[in-house]
């Protein structure tokens, strides 16, 4: 594939207690008044943090749940692809990276509105589907987060286009670190499934965690 293709597939983002007083006056035994002491160290539940891989009933992800896991993570890398296009018009080892993706990046990009279909398929079908363990229906609904934060760079970089300048290094810096976090998260939550763990993206996590019952 010559760099011209790949350059038009990308230009289409606690207190202690004191003891009882007892008063001189009371001498007997029974006038004694026991108050209850409070532990000095209480014994609480670390909170959770984290979200266990588990898929019917066990405690590891099944490998069929890794896969689709895995695979989820390229579609908000699909769909930012754009953004990559000074850091891999740059950098061989990337471009020689993203080759065997391009024939995919075509499909994905031959419709306009095959990004909405898959975020719709992703949305209804998997993560609102109960049939799919939590583990799935997570890591996609990370990814779909994900995804929807592209818009801000994409509204970014309609309202502001220069095409010269400062203004254009500003704008190729901010694109290639959209396009840098996007390939992490593909790296990093694709090998994270696929090893039968929950990766946890910045930002989007919580955000899952809250969608996903």
């Amino acid at each position: 594939m010559n760099y011209m293709a790949m350059s038009n597939l990308l230009y289409p983002l606690n207190p202690t207690l004191k003891p009882p007083l007892l008063s001189p006056f009371l001498n007997s035994s029974f006038a004694q008044i026991n108050f209850p002491k409070k532990p000095r160290n209480p014994t609480t539940k670390p909170r959770r943090t984290h979200i266990t891989a588990q898929s019917n009933g066990s405690d590891s992800a099944d490998p069929p749940d890794r896969l689709i896991s895995a695979l989820c993570y390229f579609y908000p890398f699909f769909d930012g692809i754009q953004y990559g296009k000074y850091v891999i018009a740059q950098f061989t080892p990337i471009q020689a990276l993203i080759q065997p993706l391009v024939p995919a990046i075509r499909v994905f990009k031959s419709f306009p509105f095959n990004g909405f279909l898959v975020f719709l398929t992703l949305y209804f079908v998997v993560v609102r589907n109960p049939n799919f363990s939590r583990y799935v229906r997570f890591n996609t609904m990370q990814v779909i987060v994900l995804d929807v934060l592209l818009i801000f760079p994409d509204l970014l970089e309609r309202s502001f286009n220069p095409r010269d300048g400062l203004g254009l290094d500003l704008l190729m810096s901010f694109d290639s670190a959209v396009f840098l976090f996007l390939l992490v998260c593909l790296v990093y939550g694709s090998s994270s499934c696929l090893l039968g763990q929950v990766p946890r993206l910045p930002i989007v996590a919580e955000a899952a965690d809250r969608q996903v019952l």
